[in-house]
Protein backbone atom coordinates (compact mmCIF):
# COMPACT_ATOMS: atom_id res chain seq x y z
CA UNK A 1 0.00 0.00 0.00
CA UNK A 2 1.11 3.28 -0.86
CA UNK A 3 0.69 5.90 2.42
CA UNK A 4 1.29 9.87 2.04
CA UNK A 5 2.31 10.99 5.67
CA UNK A 6 1.72 15.07 6.06
CA UNK A 7 4.03 15.80 8.62
CA UNK A 8 7.38 14.25 9.87
CA UNK A 9 7.62 15.18 13.60
CA UNK A 10 7.66 12.33 16.27
CA UNK A 11 4.13 10.82 15.59
CA UNK A 12 4.45 11.17 11.41
CA UNK A 13 8.07 9.17 11.97
CA UNK A 14 7.04 7.09 14.59
CA UNK A 15 3.88 5.95 11.68
CA UNK A 16 6.34 6.32 8.87
CA UNK A 17 9.12 3.89 10.37
CA UNK A 18 6.62 1.19 11.70
CA UNK A 19 4.63 1.14 8.17
CA UNK A 20 7.49 0.55 6.50
CA UNK A 21 8.36 -2.28 8.80
CA UNK A 22 5.27 -4.26 7.93
CA UNK A 23 6.11 -3.85 4.09
CA UNK A 24 4.27 -0.77 2.98
CA UNK A 25 6.11 2.56 1.05
CA UNK A 26 5.75 5.76 2.68
CA UNK A 27 6.24 9.09 1.18
CA UNK A 28 6.22 12.10 3.51
CA UNK A 29 4.81 15.68 2.30
CA UNK A 30 6.57 18.48 3.73
CA UNK A 31 6.77 22.06 2.23
CA UNK A 32 10.25 21.96 2.26
CA UNK A 33 11.52 18.43 1.40
CA UNK A 34 14.35 19.59 1.09
CA UNK A 35 15.14 19.95 4.44
CA UNK A 36 18.22 18.06 5.92
CA UNK A 37 15.92 16.78 8.48
CA UNK A 38 13.54 15.20 6.08
CA UNK A 39 16.48 13.76 4.16
CA UNK A 40 17.91 12.29 7.46
CA UNK A 41 14.55 10.59 8.67
CA UNK A 42 14.48 9.00 4.97
CA UNK A 43 17.78 7.77 5.11
CA UNK A 44 17.03 6.46 8.53
CA UNK A 45 13.97 4.64 7.54
CA UNK A 46 15.45 2.80 4.42
CA UNK A 47 14.41 2.50 0.49
CA UNK A 48 10.61 2.12 1.29
CA UNK A 49 10.55 5.84 2.73
CA UNK A 50 10.81 9.24 0.11
CA UNK A 51 10.45 12.47 0.44
CA UNK A 52 8.56 15.10 -1.52
CA UNK A 53 6.02 18.09 -2.08
CA UNK A 54 2.41 17.68 -0.45
CA UNK A 55 0.87 17.26 -4.11
CA UNK A 56 3.41 15.20 -4.75
CA UNK A 57 3.16 12.74 -2.13
CA UNK A 58 -0.95 12.85 -2.41
CA UNK A 59 -0.88 12.18 -5.95
CA UNK A 60 -0.35 8.75 -6.24
CA UNK A 61 -1.69 7.85 -2.32
CA UNK A 62 -3.95 4.72 -1.17
CA UNK A 63 -3.98 6.76 2.02
CA UNK A 64 -2.53 10.02 3.08
CA UNK A 65 -2.33 10.17 6.84
CA UNK A 66 -2.11 14.39 8.60
CA UNK A 67 -0.12 14.05 11.27
CA UNK A 68 0.78 17.96 11.13
CA UNK A 69 -0.39 20.50 13.90
CA UNK A 70 -4.11 20.84 13.56
CA UNK A 71 -3.40 24.52 13.21
CA UNK A 72 -1.78 23.25 9.90
CA UNK A 73 -4.20 20.98 8.89
CA UNK A 74 -6.14 23.36 6.36
CA UNK A 75 -3.28 24.20 4.88
CA UNK A 76 -2.17 20.45 4.24
CA UNK A 77 -4.99 19.45 3.00
CA UNK A 78 -5.38 22.50 0.40
CA UNK A 79 -1.90 21.31 -1.07
CA UNK A 80 -3.09 17.72 -1.56
CA UNK A 81 -5.11 18.88 -4.09
CA UNK A 82 -7.97 16.39 -5.37
CA UNK A 83 -8.42 14.09 -2.27
CA UNK A 84 -11.35 12.07 -3.96
CA UNK A 85 -11.85 8.49 -3.59
CA UNK A 86 -8.80 8.36 -1.07
CA UNK A 87 -8.32 7.52 2.25
CA UNK A 88 -7.66 10.04 4.63
CA UNK A 89 -6.44 9.44 8.13
CA UNK A 90 -6.69 12.19 10.52
CA UNK A 91 -4.19 11.51 13.34
CA UNK A 92 -4.26 15.36 14.26
CA UNK A 93 -5.64 16.63 17.90
CA UNK A 94 -7.42 20.37 18.00
CA UNK A 95 -4.92 21.43 21.02
CA UNK A 96 -4.80 24.94 22.19
CA UNK A 97 -2.78 26.81 24.72
CA UNK A 98 -4.80 29.09 26.93
CA UNK A 99 -5.31 30.59 30.14
CA UNK A 100 -1.57 28.91 31.42
CA UNK A 101 -2.76 25.04 30.33
CA UNK A 102 -3.42 22.74 26.87
CA UNK A 103 -6.88 22.20 25.90
CA UNK A 104 -9.02 21.40 23.43
CA UNK A 105 -10.24 24.12 20.77
CA UNK A 106 -13.11 22.25 19.24
CA UNK A 107 -15.27 20.67 21.71
CA UNK A 108 -18.75 18.41 21.83
CA UNK A 109 -20.95 19.58 19.08
CA UNK A 110 -18.34 18.67 16.42
CA UNK A 111 -14.37 17.55 16.25
CA UNK A 112 -11.55 18.74 14.21
CA UNK A 113 -12.17 15.60 12.02
CA UNK A 114 -15.61 16.38 11.46
CA UNK A 115 -13.89 19.70 9.94
CA UNK A 116 -11.21 18.09 8.61
CA UNK A 117 -14.44 16.01 6.43
CA UNK A 118 -15.76 19.34 5.36
CA UNK A 119 -11.94 20.26 4.02
CA UNK A 120 -11.75 17.20 1.54
CA UNK A 121 -15.33 16.53 0.41
CA UNK A 122 -14.98 12.80 -1.39
CA UNK A 123 -12.89 11.84 0.44
CA UNK A 124 -13.13 9.04 3.38
CA UNK A 125 -12.26 10.60 6.51
CA UNK A 126 -11.16 8.03 9.06
CA UNK A 127 -9.99 8.87 12.86
CA UNK A 128 -7.02 7.11 13.97
CA UNK A 129 -3.84 7.36 15.78
CA UNK A 130 -4.73 10.37 18.09
CA UNK A 131 -5.20 9.02 21.30
CA UNK A 132 -2.18 8.10 22.50
CA UNK A 133 2.04 8.88 22.35
CA UNK A 134 4.18 8.71 19.70
CA UNK A 135 6.61 6.19 21.85
CA UNK A 136 3.19 4.00 22.03
CA UNK A 137 3.25 4.05 18.50
CA UNK A 138 6.76 2.35 17.71
CA UNK A 139 5.84 -0.07 20.56
CA UNK A 140 2.26 -0.32 20.81
CA UNK A 141 2.12 -3.67 23.00
CA UNK A 142 3.29 -3.74 26.24
CA UNK A 143 3.94 -7.82 26.67
CA UNK A 144 1.38 -9.59 25.96
CA UNK A 145 -1.54 -6.78 25.73
CA UNK A 146 -1.76 -4.65 22.41
CA UNK A 147 -2.66 -0.77 23.75
CA UNK A 148 -5.92 0.06 22.46
CA UNK A 149 -6.73 1.99 19.67
CA UNK A 150 -10.10 3.21 18.40
CA UNK A 151 -11.06 3.81 14.32
CA UNK A 152 -14.03 5.89 13.69
CA UNK A 153 -15.58 7.23 10.18
CA UNK A 154 -18.66 7.09 8.14
CA UNK A 155 -17.13 4.62 5.22
CA UNK A 156 -16.98 1.03 6.82
CA UNK A 157 -15.14 -0.36 3.94
CA UNK A 158 -12.24 2.78 4.92
CA UNK A 159 -12.60 1.96 9.03
CA UNK A 160 -11.85 -1.45 8.49
CA UNK A 161 -8.82 -0.42 5.98
CA UNK A 162 -7.55 1.67 8.61
CA UNK A 163 -7.98 -0.46 11.92
CA UNK A 164 -6.74 -3.47 9.90
CA UNK A 165 -3.51 -0.98 9.28
CA UNK A 166 -3.56 -0.09 12.91
CA UNK A 167 -3.64 -3.54 14.14
CA UNK A 168 -1.07 -4.79 11.97
CA UNK A 169 1.49 -2.36 13.29
CA UNK A 170 0.54 -4.01 17.45
CA UNK A 171 -2.53 -2.35 18.29
CA UNK A 172 -5.76 -3.68 19.71
CA UNK A 173 -8.09 -1.68 17.20
CA UNK A 174 -11.79 -1.60 17.36
CA UNK A 175 -14.29 0.57 15.13
CA UNK A 176 -15.67 2.57 17.38
CA UNK A 177 -18.57 3.78 14.76
CA UNK A 178 -19.35 6.98 12.82
CA UNK A 179 -17.40 9.95 12.32
CA UNK A 180 -19.31 11.69 15.17
CA UNK A 181 -17.58 9.27 17.43
CA UNK A 182 -13.98 11.54 17.05
CA UNK A 183 -15.97 14.01 19.57
CA UNK A 184 -15.06 11.53 22.43
CA UNK A 185 -12.04 10.39 20.35
CA UNK A 186 -10.20 13.88 20.67
CA UNK A 187 -11.44 14.38 24.75
CA UNK A 188 -9.63 10.32 25.25
CA UNK A 189 -6.24 12.00 23.84
CA UNK A 190 -6.46 14.94 26.06
CA UNK A 191 -6.82 12.24 28.91
CA UNK A 192 -3.61 10.56 27.76
CA UNK A 193 -1.60 14.21 27.62
CA UNK A 194 -2.72 15.00 31.31
CA UNK A 195 -1.60 12.05 32.31
CA UNK A 196 1.45 11.93 30.91
CA UNK A 197 2.33 15.73 31.35
CA UNK A 198 1.35 15.71 35.14
CA UNK A 199 1.28 12.40 37.11
CA UNK A 200 4.21 9.95 37.72
CA UNK A 201 2.72 7.41 34.39
CA UNK A 202 4.71 9.64 32.38
CA UNK A 203 4.71 9.07 28.96
CA UNK A 204 5.05 5.03 29.57
CA UNK A 205 1.60 4.40 29.43
CA UNK A 206 -1.18 3.25 27.26
CA UNK A 207 -5.03 2.42 27.57
CA UNK A 208 -5.93 -1.07 27.23
CA UNK A 209 -9.28 -3.20 27.30
CA UNK A 210 -9.85 -5.85 29.39
CA UNK A 211 -12.80 -8.52 28.80
CA UNK A 212 -15.10 -10.61 31.22
CA UNK A 213 -14.63 -14.49 29.74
Amino acid sequence: MKIAILGAGNVGAALGRRFTEIGHEVFFGARNPRDKKYQTLVGDIGGRARVGTVSEAAKDADMVLLAVPYSAVGDAVRECGNLEGKIVIDATNPLEFAEGSLRLSIGFATSGTEQVAKLAPGASVVKCFNQTGFSNMTQPRFGDVGSVMFVCGDDRAANEEVRALAEAIGFEAIDAGKLEVARLLEPLAMLWIHLAFTTDLQRAFAFALVRRT
